[in-house]
């Protein structure tokens, strides 16, 4: 009895000996875990933001191929550089002051630091960092994407030096100012705007509004396109070369979305970002049925444009809410986005020329996307986002409908104020749109040296050996001979 006692004992301790020492490496690992667990998370993150920022830079492949849809076969080359020299130029303005503006501090109107961005740098009080870095480059996508949607109104008769000189402008000082204010904690924050501050989820009002308004600005001075308008005064159909183009350039600009509206959750940890993409995904799918719907009703015939702008009216107003909203108030507020781009077309299309509908997709749209967090923002997601109210039809009154209204009369006064300001000064200095014979022999040939389609344009026996650029007459007399086209 005592030697199984004695051998029990020395068994258990046996095992002890064997146990005791491998717990107290598990311990040792779990608080090695615990301690790398945050920094995996932040990592993750990063990859997020990062793979969402280059989704949203492929956003100008599809803002270029819409236009150049839109655009006759003479002026298709100039959207390409256009989309390069305009990105091109807002990179290096945004490195050094944009950024600054947008997000270098808390202040009402602008940030005060992260001018000339450099890691270790001084950001809002913080030393800038890896995932400061992130943002910076994500950030900046956005201010790229609002300054596409400017040029949408400018089609065929614009200079092209004022493409950079407006870029300055906008990406160093007018798009900073809103995103400033809706993202970066100045005007529209919950402690500088009456109720509990504006829900602008990722850029209905300070992405897609502000170019919009800005290319309404633009668009007062230029002037519509020649032949655009008859001795009636009544608007006639200008169309564009290539609508695969187009059709291609939209759902490019769909995929981009995701990145869009899902990076801005500026996190890959939990389900939101899965949540805004989905919502997103139902608010353009709206968008285009509906759309289709309303001009086949109008019309008779379900006009591929109309199909393509729905799908983008539905993505900008959808916009604003993707991270306010449950999946049921997607596809209503992407519905009605898709008819009122319809009506909006046709009616600006009466007094101006729009050549891409981008007032009515990006601008009408953008307000209806911003004024729809007042109406359908749920109590979970206003609280879950930390911005805001519920919407009104969760029984939270006019308070943050108010806001939101208030946040786009706001936007639209000042980015118009200053973009028209900026768009006259250059008409006074270098002018801001192009002779008449220019614009009848299409931009490409005089602006850039060479057609986009040479084929088209140039007769064949001319292509043997060819290998310089071809010159342009004085008279301009050949190229408008094989280019004019009758409107």
């Amino acid at each position: 009895m005592q030697r199984s006692s004695l051998s029990k004992a020395a068994l258990l301790a046996l095992v002890a000996t064997l146990i005791l020492p491998s717990l107290a490496f598990a311990q040792e690992d779990a608080l090695n875990v615990n301690e790398a667990l945050p920094q995996a998370i932040s990592d993750l993150d990063n990859v997020w933001i990062i793979v969402a920022t280059v989704l949203v830079f492929f956003m100008q492949a599809g803002f270029a191929l819409l236009e150049i849809g839109f655009s006759r076969g003479k002026n298709v080359g100039a959207g390409i550089a256009k989309i390069l020299i305009n990105f091109s130029v807002a990179s290096i303005v945004w490195w050094a002051v944009g950024f600054g503006i947008a997000f270098g501090g808390s202040a009402v109107i602008a940030g005060d630091t992260g001018f000339f961005f450099q890691i270790g740098r001084d950001v809002a009080g913080e030393p800038a960092d890896t995932a400061t870095a992130a943002f910076f480059i994500f950030q900046f996508m956005f201010a790229a994407v609002s300054l596409a949607i400017v040029w949408g109104t400018t089609l065929e008769r614009i200079k092209f030096i004022a493409y950079p000189i407006f870029a300055v402008v906008f990406a160093g000082l007018i798009y900073p100012l809103i995103a400033h204010w809706g993202f970066g904690g100045g005007l529209f924050a919950a402690d500088n705007f009456p109720g509990n501050g504006v829900q602008d989820f990722a850029g209905s009002s300070v992405v897609h509004l502000t170019g919009a308004t800005a290319a309404f600005a633009a668009l007062l001075l230029l002037g519509s396109r020649k032949g655009k308008y008859g001795p009636d005064g009544k608007p006639r159909a200008i169309p564009g070369h290539n609508m695969p183009l187009f059709g291609l350039g939209v759902l490019i600009l769909w995929l981009g979305w995701f990145g869009f509206n899902g990076g801005s959750t500026l996190a890959a940890g939990g389900s939101q970002f899965t949540e805004v993409i989905g919502v997103t995904n139902l608010g353009a799918a709206a968008g285009v049925i509906t759309a289709c719907i309303t001009i086949s009703l109008l019309t008779g015939k379900l006009d591929v444009g109309m199909a393509g702008n729905g799908a983008i009216a539905g993505l900008v107003a959808i916009t604003a809410p993707s991270g306010y909203v449950e999946f049921w108030a997607a596809p209503i507020i992407g519905g009605i986005a898709g008819i009122i781009v319809v009506f909006g077309v046709l009616g600006i299309d009466k007094y101006l020329d729009d050549p891409v509908g981008a007032l009515s997709a990006h601008g009408l749209a953008g307000i209806w996307g911003t004024i729809a967090c007042g109406l359908f923002t749920s109590p979970r997601l206003a609280e879950s986002v930390g911005v805001g109210n519920e919407g009104l039809f969760y029984g939270g009154g006019l308070t943050q409908l108010g806001a939101q209204v208030s946040a786009v009369i706001v936007t639209f006064v000042v980015v118009f104020t200053l973009s028209y300001i900026t768009f006259l000064l250059i008409k006074v200095t270098v002018g801001l749109r192009v002779d008449e014979d220019v614009e009848d022999a299409g931009l490409d040939i005089v602006e850039h040296g060479m057609y986009g389609y040479p084929e088209q344009f140039i007769p064949a026996p001319e292509l043997v050996g060819y290998g310089a650029t071809p010159s342009v007459p004085a008279t301009m007399s050949a190229p408008l001979a094989s280019t004019k086209e009758v409107v």
